[in-house]
């Protein structure tokens, strides 16, 4: 299935879905069909049920009618394909009986990132997809906070830089929309505080705006600062951070674009150690870190070239970054199916193209709220 195909699943407004045709383009979504449900929250019936009760209440909505053809495209996939991974996340609660699927909105925007990236879909509305996907389910509970304890005025700023928050409402709403549920109501009106707060905090449909780069990088990873004034940055090592998965041409642009420069990489220390790939990366990455502390150190500009395929992989590097005062710049770069499998294939490297396939299950890109600048290379 070509994104040409998945294009004409989107209908004109005032056209209802064929789900027929959907299910042949997403043939994963058959397991929706398998896919209990907590009747509490789901009294409509199985996944799938809900799934298409989702796409009518998205199409019969006026916003969606009024949208342009690309966000209806993103909306639209991203309310067909928000609950794909509830088959496989799914998991009976001991105390309950009833079946839950934790973690499947990001298994679910994992998923969709891969079938939409073998289907050759354009990177920006792919990424618009899978991120209203991760984030679906946020405006139920915007208005109580966060886990992280953080305020809804915190998390509308974050998901304005993350995703379309007026999209995001819309996918909410027809996501609640479409169930039996007796709160279902005042999930509603949540939504609408949520989209209330995205207005009057300047970020409904634009990111947030930020005095600067560094006060909103401090902002995000928690510094008690107000967006509307600059934090003073300190000293520290300009680092460009490299994301990507193997055989996307990491090293080639580093060659290219930052020659010259000290270079920090696991498969280099992995080298200089005698280790192959996946043995005792431990080891190769503690090598890693203590160069990058010693560059870091000497206020010298350097790249840390890695993978870096998910936010937890990031977090470790970024942390480390951040805590001696640096100024970062993510470069994440992508290479369709076909070439990328081809590259690794001619590649002198022990990582096998089945090796390869299986990373993309944790591939995430860096979002533009992880470092002073995120530039994708696609």
């Amino acid at each position: 299935m070509m994104w040409q195909d998945i294009q004409s699943l989107v209908p004109p407004p005032g056209k209802p879905a064929d789900f027929n045709d959907c299910l042949a383009a997403f043939p994963q979504l058959e397991f929706a069909k398998l896919a209990e449900q907590n009747p509490l929250y789901h009294g409509e019936g199985n996944t799938w049920i809900h799934t298409m009760l989702v796409v009518e209440a998205l199409l019969a909505d006026p916003a969606y009618q009024q949208a342009s053809r690309e966000d209806r495209e993103i909306v639209f996939l991203a309310a067909l394909l928000h609950d794909v991974a509830k088959y496989s996340t799914t998991i009976v609660e001991p105390t309950t009986g009833q079946p839950s699927q934790p973690g499947h909105s990001r298994k679910g925007a994992i998923d969709t990132r891969i079938a939409l990236w073998e289907a050759g879909a354009p990177f920006a509305i792919r990424e618009a997809v899978c991120n209203l996907i991760l984030a679906h389910q946020v405006p139920f509970f915007a208005m109580m906070g966060s886990r992280r304890k953080k305020s809804p005025q915190f998390i509308v700023h974050e998901l304005s830089w993350q995703v379309s928050v007026p999209l995001l409402g819309m996918l909410a709403q027809a996501d609640m929309r479409g169930r039996v549920y007796a709160g279902q109501q005042q999930v509603l009106d949540n939504i609408e505080l949520f989209r209330e707060v995205a207005r009057e905090e300047g970020c409904y449909g634009l990111p947030r705006s930020f005095a600067d780069a560094h006060t909103r990088v401090s902002y995000f990873r928690g510094a008690d600062v107000h967006p509307d004034y600059p934090l003073f940055q300190r000293p520290g090592s300009k680092v460009t951070v490299m994301s990507g998965l193997p055989a996307t041409g990491k090293d080639t642009w580093v060659a290219q674009h930052r020659g010259g420069l000290p270079v920090v990489s696991f498969d280099e220390a992995r080298r200089e150690l005698g280790l192959k790939h996946g043995e005792n990366d431990g080891k190769a990455a503690h090598y890693a870190r203590d160069q990058a502390k010693a560059l870091l150190r000497a206020h010298r500009p350097f790249v840390w070239n890695a993978t870096h395929l998910s936010p937890q992989m990031r977090d470790r590097t970024l942390d480390l970054l951040f805590a001696y005062d640096a100024e970062v710049e993510l470069i994440y770069l992508e290479q369709p199916p076909a070439e990328l499998f081809r590259r690794n294939s001619r590649r002198d490297s022990s990582l096998t193209n089945k090796t390869l396939r299986a990373l993309t299950l944790k591939w995430e890109p860096p979002l533009l709220t992880e470092a002073h600048q995120v530039h994708y290379l696609t």
